[in-house]
């Protein structure tokens, strides 16, 4: 059964991590986000550090544990530790050595050989082609078994930390005419012949990060390169089976995605509360709305939500840990709180009205830096799509 108190250790790893976000990360804030695409080579310390603790802080409790045991693991510290960096910095977490989203990929479905050999490198995830934006089933970059060798040709577009990372994860199609099932991903190199990064995008948040287009042409990769099985998957009528081997790095992504848009939606309601309390403006839990001002009464509604969504967040978290499928806990936690997320820091620049568009504090980088959340990882829509999926028993085919 979910516990909704989080647990000593990983209430030692929320406060630790919080210590190196406001005095790590966010007096380098402004400077990173005034400066885009500048490698922020501060946060290697912070990595470090981080690193030095992960093993006892995410992995699981030490001893053998009784048969149905509640274990709280590495997805459970995951999310606790990005409430805080992403509380500190969302640009900053992301621009971060080894804060690549396709190192979960590879965790998720790569072999126990991949995992040794490239978890823990710098992995991008490229996903995302100029022809293709949510509707993921519609890969065009091609994956052709030559000898020994993968030749992958296509473009990719928005990835993240594409210019910094060491090794990318790159969704193919083995034959575009069968569709999703075709659909594969792959370990590259940076530096591999035919992988090029030809351009980084300017963007309105998440600044310290980089956001390259990566163009792969004639470009070669050992066949055990391939994350999970390279053969086409059948139903038991012979009908070809959707992408659910490389669609289950979304069910390990989506939970940490969701997580950043509570950290940065916690730090705008903390500054935010501050800044108001200055001007004799505070809320008052013991009251009931009807009681409370106007502003009071706002905040005890966004902290609400963003109660909500922090909620969602934990128990996808502790269900990927206790081996439970969780693709429709994902999406819900990442549709809630990322939009909330969004939504939250863009009141908290409105009620404090100059103060909030103002680059005096960081209230308008904050919202800046949340609408990005709300839209990587899959869309609002894709993920309240695949929600409905779930709770209605439909097939991608039957309800688009």
């Amino acid at each position: 059964m979910i516990n909704l108190e989080i647990s000593q250790r990983h209430e030692e790893t929320f406060t630790q991590v919080m210590m190196l976000a406001e005095h790590m990360m966010r007096p380098y804030s402004r400077k990173y986000d005034k400066a885009e695409h500048t490698y922020p080579a501060e946060m290697e310390e912070v990595n470090k550090l981080i690193s030095a603790g992960r093993t006892s802080a995410t992995g699981k409790p030490k001893g053998s544990l009784p048969e149905g045991s509640v274990v709280n693991g590495g997805n459970m510290g995951s999310v606790i530790g990005l409430f805080g960096l992403c509380w500190g910095d969302v640009g900053l977490f992301l621009g971060m050595p080894g804060s690549g989203l396709g190192n979960a990929a590879i965790t998720a479905v790569g072999t126990p050989e991949q995992i040794k050999k490239y978890g823990g490198r710098y992995a991008a995830m490229c996903i995302t082609e100029p022809s293709t934006g949510s509707d993921s089933a519609n890969i065009s970059t091609t994956a052709v078994l030559d000898g020994d060798d993968w030749v992958l040709n296509g473009e990719k577009i928005y990835v993240t930390d594409g210019d910094r990372c060491d090794t990318l994860v790159v969704w193919a199609t083995l034959d575009k005419s069968l569709g999703k099932a075709a659909i594969k991903s792959f370990i590259v190199e940076k530096g591999t012949p035919g992988c090029e990064v030809t351009r980084l995008e300017h963007k309105m948040g998440i600044r310290a990060s980089d956001t390259a287009a990566i163009s792969f042409s004639d470009c070669r990769i050992p066949k055990e390169n391939i994350l999970g099985s390279a053969d086409i998957a059948t139903d038991a009528e012979g009908r070809k089976k959707a992408f659910g081997g490389v669609m289950q790095t979304f069910d390990n992504t989506r939970p940490p995605v969701a997580a950043m848009a509570v950290g940065v939606a916690r730090a705008a309601l903390d500054m935010a509360r501050d800044l108001l309390r200055e001007e004799g403006i505070e809320v008052c839990f013991d009251k009931k709305p009807t009681n409370s001002g106007a502003i009071e009464a706002e905040l005890a509604q966004l902290e609400a939500e963003w109660q909500a969504g922090r909620l969602l967040v934990l128990k996808a978290a502790w269900m990927a840990d206790n081996k439970m499928p969780n693709s429709k806990e994902a999406s819900m936690c990442k549709a809630k709180a990322a939009r909330v997320g969004n939504h939250i820091t863009l009141r908290c620049v409105a009620l404090c009205q100059s103060l909030g568009y103002s680059e005096q504090h960081l209230l308008e980088k904050f919202a800046r830096d949340s609408k990005i959340i709300d839209i990587f990882e899959g869309t609002q829509q894709i993920q309240q799509l695949i929600v409905a999926r779930r709770l209605l028993e439909k097939s991608s085919s039957e309800l688009k």
